[in-house]
């Protein structure tokens, strides 16, 4: 009985401490600061506590195809990763892909990400370590970290096949299979994507 009451308080007492407005990332990160083209910007979660998801990611169900459910594991080697090991990345200045078309990009989009689209990602490589030659040289490839608008979206498991088939290193490539959908569902900072 005393077990029961002690998680009831719990479960009554823990929304009054959120009511505060101290929405953290993780309970010892409240933000974290990244570097963009515009200068710095603050990544945390939204603090307000009524505030919803975007009605844009709200929808349960897309016509697939193409919209359909990605798998967790893009192709063998790249490793998937969540929101707190996008943070980290950021936290280290890891360059973080939008593999969105533009129209998406320009929208809203995760801070300092830069936007090579899926449909153009195989021709620019060089743009993110590669060279140019009778094939593509990746031997100083970058790690880069993709994503596109969420777990029904196919744009950037497309551009992670296109760079693979390339010869782009896949331990060099990490996939943030929640994309957008996962990032603004827990009300983390987006910007308006540059060009």
């Amino acid at each position: 009985m005393k077990i029961f009451l002690i998680l009831t308080l719990m479960i009554f007492l823990v929304p009054l401490a959120v009511e505060a407005g101290n929405v953290g990332i993780t309970k010892d990160l409240m933000s974290i600061t990244v570097q963009t083209k515009k200068g710095p910007v603050k990544i945390m979660r939204n603090q307000d506590n009524k505030a919803v998801i975007n009605p844009g990611f709200a929808k349960t169900s897309r016509k697939c195809p193409p919209f359909c459910i990605q798998p967790h594991n893009v192709a063998p080697g790249v490793k998937t990763v969540g929101e707190l090991e996008v943070i980290k990345f950021m936290e280290k200045g890891g360059l973080i892909i939008d593999a969105r078309t533009i129209e998406w990009h320009v929208k809203d989009t995760i801070p300092g990400s830069k936007s090579i689209p899926y449909t153009q990602i195989a021709s620019r490589l060089n743009e993110i370590g590669c060279k140019k030659g009778a094939k593509w040289n990746c031997s100083n490839a970058k790690t880069v970290l993709l994503f596109c608008n969420g777990l029904w979206c196919g744009q950037s498991p497309t551009a992670i096949r296109a760079m693979l088939r390339e010869g782009y290193p896949a331990s060099k490539i990490l996939y943030f299979r929640n994309g957008m959908q996962g990032w603004q569902s827990l009300g983390l900072t987006v910007v308006e994507g540059e060009m």
